[in-house]
């Protein structure tokens, strides 16, 4: 009688910081769901136990606290190359068949299994869209740690196809990252009344790559209240100070579906997003989106929203504005950006890390439980 050997284990790392760690949770319940094992090692500040317990219900994956410390807030490279060191050690210890890297730097270490690297943003890619000149030192030695990691994973994913050609470009790699597509799990409720008659936007307001000083010289242009949720103050003293905009703070899973399921107008004016998770849930709770003309927006959402310049926050107004007074147009936006989202499911993300994870793991795992793919992201 063949012996059963168990499902292949996964070693994912994430923070709690941003949406890595939505992303991170809906990824580990549908690899879970094809019959892998998911240990996340949180890194960072961790939430509260409460959360923490509701994380792991969510997604059926063991959540373990670490406290080290994130390449994008470490104070060392010493720091960050320590850290990818515990995490080698704790791959070892968990008895992990893979690893997967929601940053590239921690890729430096040495590890014994196979490991995907996940580029969902860095220092030099945000320096290219934002700053001017050669970067700062305190960048630059976290730009070349991430090129180490980028040049050591098996494999590297990106979540577009514009972001993994400016990871390439950033770091002189020989091939850009895989494209997988990020997802979220999005409500599948009819719309129901009439949509809000305001603007609304979400996303960490401190970092300057989301603009929100554009946003707020829009809500003053606009007539209409604009509402922000998300932190106002970063990890590393950054604040944002806005005169218009009506600041909500950051908002959990259930307040962020309950606003977003009045349809308001969203709006995005980043400098730079290499993908917009908020902008996904956004569109697929139905409602019309005005974002900033950058390669990852229009590669996601061509066709499905209203672009304007991130610099012209007069036009951003004024589309926003002729979405408010035209319900017919509102509507058909709106549909066509609920249409677009469905793309950009959990299954889909699921399915297209899967395939990289299967490719890497070869033949020596049982899958028994795991399904065909139904089509990964592309």
């Amino acid at each position: 009688m063949p012996v059963r050997r168990a499902p292949a284990h996964i070693l994912m790392t994430a923070d709690a910081l941003g949406g890595v760690w939505q992303y991170s949770l809906e990824l580990a319940e549908g690899l879970r769901r094809r019959g892998l094992s998911v240990t996340v090692a949180l890194m960072g500040p961790a939430p509260s136990d409460a959360a923490l317990a509701q994380a792991e219900a969510a997604s059926g994956a063991c959540i373990r606290p670490t406290g080290l410390p994130l390449d994008w807030t470490a104070g060392r490279p010493e720091d960050v190359t320590g850290a990818a060191a515990a995490i080698a050690r704790l791959a070892r210890a968990e008895g992990a068949d893979l690893v997967h890297l929601h940053s590239p730097a921690l890729a430096m270490a040495a590890f014994d299994v196979p490991v995907v690297a996940v580029c969902h943003s860095c220092v030099a890619t945000w320096w290219a869209a934002l700053g001017s000149g050669p970067l700062p030192d305190d960048l630059a030695w976290r730009a070349d740690l991430a090129a180490r990691g980028c040049r050591t994973a098996d494999r590297l994913l990106a979540p577009t196809r514009a972001f993994a050609e400016a990871t390439r470009a950033a770091y002189g790699l020989a091939h850009a990252p895989e494209v997988v597509r990020n997802g979220r799990r999005l409500p599948n409720v009819p719309s129901v009344g009439e949509p809000a008659s305001h603007a609304f936007t979400a996303g960490r307001l401190w970092d300057r790559a989301k603009n929100a000083t554009a946003l707020d010289r829009l809500a003053g242009r606009l007539g209409a209240p604009v509402y922000a949720a998300g932190p106002a103050e970063g990890p590393n003293g950054e604040c944002f100070g806005g005169k218009h905009l009506r600041l909500l703070g950051r908002l959990d899973a259930a307040r962020m579906e309950r606003e977003l399921a009045q349809r308001p107008v969203f709006v995005s004016l980043a400098r730079y997003e290499p993908f917009g998770l908020a902008v996904l849930e956004a569109a697929g709770a139905g409602c019309a989106l005005v974002l900033s003309d950058i390669p990852s927006f229009s590669e996601l959402w061509e066709g499905a929203a209203l672009f304007v310049s991130p610099d012209d926050d007069a036009a951003a107004a004024e589309a926003v504005r002729n979405l408010l007074a035209d319900s017919e147009l509102r509507a058909s936006l709106a549909d066509a950006a609920r249409e677009r989202a469905a793309r950009y499911g959990t299954e889909a993300m699921a399915d297209g890390v899967l395939a990289v994870v299967r490719g890497l793991l070869g033949e020596t795992r049982s899958y028994t439980h795991v399904r065909p793919l139904s089509g990964a992201a592309a």
